[in-house]
């Protein structure tokens, strides 16, 4: 898919609101796509949460605790889309 996030508001609690940027735009739940451990712990803190940013480079969402989201698996959770993996070729 390869479409970068261009804007991330959150809504209340872990959820986003994204646009694309090739216009499509929707809602996600970050707690109903990775577990809030690890690096994503900070993240049960509304505040922290709040953080979101827009990473330039990476064109998906991060945080300062260095947490970032693909942005094709939230381009699967807002249009329903399943992601395209690549085949590799040559292998059996």
């Amino acid at each position: 898919m390869l479409v970068d996030v261009v804007e991330a508001t959150v809504c209340g609690g872990t959820r986003l609101h994204l646009r694309f940027e090739d216009g499509v735009e929707g809602e996600v739940d970050v707690r109903e796509l990775v577990d809030l451990s690890g690096v994503f712990t900070p993240l049960n803190d509304p505040g922290e949460f709040a953080r979101v940013v827009v990473h330039p480079e990476l064109g998906t969402v991060s945080w300062p605790s260095g947490a970032d989201l693909d942005p094709d698996v939230l381009y699967a959770a807002v249009t329903g889309q399943p992601i395209e993996l690549l085949s590799r070729v040559g292998v059996a």
